[in-house]
């Protein structure tokens, strides 16, 4: 290293970072007791300090019983299991046993083989015999009467015996010959009988043969005609009297003017069928008729499709098979109710009855077009009443119905029939029917004797309405939810409360659950929202409800929805 390099390096091991003091300024001191604190030990040389030794490793005492030890241990004059050093045997070879002296015998070499089965080098035989022969030509061949052309002999019957040895017919008892000849003979028997079939004469058919042969065959056919046709009327005249006649007993029927038919026939000419169609589908329900102005009271879902469609129609079709075109007067999708209007010429009337008088267990009839059948009439008995139905269309909305329910059957078509009862007055509109619901696994399960209907008092207050404006104000809680079941708080639980709405001044919360609404109790959210529509805007109902484990009750005025 040059002088100057070492003058660079010692300037470098003894210069002081920027931010250091210099030795000898007023924070020296300060620096010093910082270094000893971190400073390496005295006597360590190595990057770290020595650690302490661990404590060396006792092992636990046994946990075998002494029970078990005496049973599966070490018996006490045995030593280790492990022969001591140098006592291990040495390996022993394997010695087969000794092949059975049947076997070697049989199967065995011979005594004087080497080396296996093979012989001894050497020791093979040359081959000795006959030299491979043609066995097509043998030495003898010039001997072989049957390879000599000019032996005297031939194929003819078989050898005799003669003296106990074969021998062979002279040529002249050969009957082999003879039946040459007769074979000759034959032939010319042959030639004679074929020249005597030339001289045969030859016989032809001409015109009267043919002529009566046909009108033979034409008698033949009409005679077996003629009998053909005997047996046949006979055989029939034996299975039908033409004097044949059938009793019929005259019994008068005696109907009662509440009987099923008697209530139809007075009924039944109230009831409509309504087909409505559009550009893209075609859909047929049921109407009442509820003035003499043409009024007709059925479903929204029935035709709401026509509403504002171009190129729509509406055809009823009465109980005479008269027809008439019908327009739209008004629509409620809310409770699901429309009237429509038809010419007020010749039009029965329904007689509109009273929903609440009625009972569980009362005869009804259910009147409409299911299916299309026009005029069917299907009977049951009123199952619950004020049932809670969420009712969805094909088009999506949704009707909350309070509603009866029924197991008189109805049918796609019987929307917006009659339900009546055995008086024969309407006491509500058919609107829908449950056909099937679904399993634990999501299977539908077909199910009957379940139908809906809107009682008649409540779409009598709709059907006035649209007849007067062509809408419906409804009340409203101005909430939103779903059902809650949790525990003992079954009921409509909020989730969604309109900001200034009527359950919001009221004190209703999101998280809420309803229990009680208008004195009557609630189970479900529909149930909620059922209870409200029966009420008008303004309306006030009281509500209880539970938030968390306290129960409050509370005031609602209902607005408008």
């Amino acid at each position: 290293m040059s002088d100057q390099a070492g003058r660079h390096a010692a300037q470098g091991d003894n210069a002081v970072p920027p931010h250091a003091s210099a030795p000898g300024s007023p924070a020296g001191s300060t620096s010093d007791s910082a270094d000893e604190a971190f400073a390496r030990p005295g006597g360590v040389d190595g990057g770290f300090a020595p650690h302490d030794s661990p404590p060396s490793y006792t092992p636990p005492p046994p946990t075998a019983s002494p029970a078990e030890r005496a049973v599966f241990g070490r018996p006490a004059d045995a030593g280790s299991f492990a022969p001591a050093p140098g006592e291990r045997l040495r390996p022993q070879p394997h010695v087969e046993a000794p092949v059975p002296r049947v076997f070697s015998e049989t199967f065995g070499a011979p005594a004087d083989a080497r080396d296996g089965f093979a012989p001894a080098p050497g020791s093979r035989l040359a081959p000795s015999g006959r030299a491979p022969q043609s066995p097509w030509w043998k030495p003898d061949a010039r001997r072989d009467p049957w390879r000599d052309p000019a032996a005297p002999f031939w194929l003819g019957r078989g050898a005799i015996f003669t003296r106990g040895a074969p021998a062979q017919l002279d040529p002249d008892e050969d009957t082999l010959a003879d039946d040459d000849l007769d074979a000759g003979a034959g032939d010319t028997d042959d030639a004679e009988d074929l020249e005597q079939d030339r001289t045969v004469r030859r016989v032809r058919f001409g015109v009267p043969t043919i002529v009566a042969t046909l009108v033979i065959a034409l008698v033949a056919g009409v005679i077996g005609g003629g009998v053909g046709w005997f047996i046949t009327d006979h055989s029939n005249d034996a299975l039908h009297r033409p004097d044949a006649s059938i009793a019929q007993v005259q019994t008068p029927v005696k109907r009662p003017s509440g009987s099923v038919a008697g209530v139809a026939k007075r009924v039944g000419p109230a009831v409509v069928s309504i087909a409505v169609k559009t550009p893209s589908e075609f859909a047929i329900g049921s109407g009442v008729v509820i003035d003499s102005h043409g009024d007709v009271l059925t479903n929204n879902h029935v035709v709401a499709s026509a509403a504002g469609v171009k190129n729509a129609s509406i055809v009823v079709t009465f109980s005479n098979e008269a027809t008439a075109k019908a327009q739209i007067v008004g629509r409620d999708p809310t409770s699901d109710l429309a009237v429509i209007k038809v010419p007020d010429q010749q039009l029965t009337v329904a007689s509109l009855g009273d929903s609440s008088k009625i009972a569980v267990g009362d005869q009804v009839l259910a009147i409409g077009s299911p299916l299309g059948l026009q005029g069917t009439v299907t009977e049951g008995i009123v199952s619950a009443l004020n049932r809670p139905v969420k009712a969805e269309s094909d088009n999506g909305t949704s009707a909350y119905l309070s509603a009866i329910q029924t197991d008189a059957p109805i049918n796609p078509g019987n929307s917006g029939g009659a339900l009546v009862n055995s008086s024969g007055a309407v006491i509500g509109i058919n609107s829908a029917g449950r056909f099937s619901t679904s399993d634990p696994s999501g299977d539908q399960i077909p199910i009957s004797g379940i139908g809906y209907a809107i009682p008649i008092n409540h779409a009598r207050d709709i059907a006035t309405q649209l007849i007067r404006t062509g809408k419906v104000d409804h009340a409203a809680i101005g909430a939103q939810g779903v059902t809650a079941l949790a525990g003992l708080q079954v009921g409509a639980y909020v989730k969604q409360v309109s900001p200034g709405g009527p359950a919001a001044k009221a004190g209703l919360q999101p998280g809420d659950v309803v229990v009680v609404a208008d004195r009557m109790t609630v189970q479900t959210f529909d149930q909620l929202v059922v209870i409200v529509q029966q009420h008008k805007p303004g309306d006030r109902i009281q509500v209880t409800y539970y938030r968390g484990s306290d129960k409050r009750t509370t005031t609602v005025t209902l607005g408008k929805g």
